[in-house]
């Protein structure tokens, strides 16, 4: 059975963010990844990691600050605001010990696919040059047009050929199946197709985004997808909970 991590973005949503950390341990989880976490200094984050024995997986790099951003990553003409935004993430993610950070594509106009892509393979490698020398992994994930219109990264196959493009051994895919099933399917021939360029698998019911114990996809079989092709990273839970989280875990038990 994989192990499991819980992503703090969505679940124990309804305590402030240093003490979901606390939430997450007491109930079992051994790590633990966030979305944006820059407002609680980093001070207090590891130690409150430290104190309940908790690995933090990742973080997201900040999304922009115009109207409609949604990361840097692919979007021309932004560089320098990238890499402020990469820095951002790197101190803070090397001052709680955090292993990789989610470099965000962003919202690109189909007039700029071309120029988009180039810009997302030059500073994926400046942020892999950056992170590996902290020993820290560089995610893309691919994300659904329903959930986020003009997102620049769609697909699970076209993450592979700009991660083949950039050339660096730190850049994974981050691995949604919520996001891929929604955009494409077919997610266990996806998971055996990509395993080696894999680096985080993410989990979350399709299409109500809840817990993964209801809607179209068969989550005991991915789970035994994965041990069957040795995968040894975590799956995260990021799905919305349909109450409070505490009451939905019981899918931990169940599988």
């Amino acid at each position: 059975m994989p192990r499991f991590s819980a992503n703090l973005g969505f679940l124990f949503s309804d305590r402030p963010e240093i003490e979901r950390i606390a939430a997450a341990a007491s109930y079992g989880f051994k790590a633990v990844e966030m979305h944006w976490p820059y407002q609680v200094p980093a001070h207090d984050m590891r130690q409150a990691l430290t104190a309940h024995d908790l690995t933090m997986l990742g973080l997201n790099m900040p999304v922009g600050d115009a109207a409609g951003d949604f990361g840097l990553g692919a979007v021309p003409g932004r560089e320098r605001e990238f890499e402020q935004a990469l820095d951002l993430a790197l101190s803070y993610g090397r001052a709680i010990r955090a292993s990789a950070i989610h470099c965000l594509a962003g919202i690109v106009s189909p007039n700029d696919q071309a120029d988009a892509e180039h810009t997302f393979v030059a500073n994926l490698q400046l942020a892999a040059d950056k992170t590996g020398q902290a020993g820290m992994t560089v995610l893309i994930e691919p994300m659904n047009h329903r959930d986020r219109p003009g997102y620049f990264l769609q697909t699970v196959e076209q993450a592979s050929a700009i991660i083949e493009h950039a050339g660096r051994r730190n850049i994974k895919l981050m691995f949604d199946c919520y996001h891929v099933q929604i955009t494409q399917g077919d997610l266990i021939t996806r998971l055996r197709a990509h395993l080696d360029l894999i680096g985080h698998v993410q989990i979350a019911a399709v299409p109500s985004r809840g817990e993964p114990d209801e809607g179209e996809v068969n989550y005991r079989e991915i789970f035994r997808t994965l041990d069957s092709l040795g995968y040894e990273g975590w799956v995260g839970a990021e799905y919305r909970p349909r109450g409070r989280t505490e009451d939905g875990l019981g899918w931990l038990t169940n599988l």
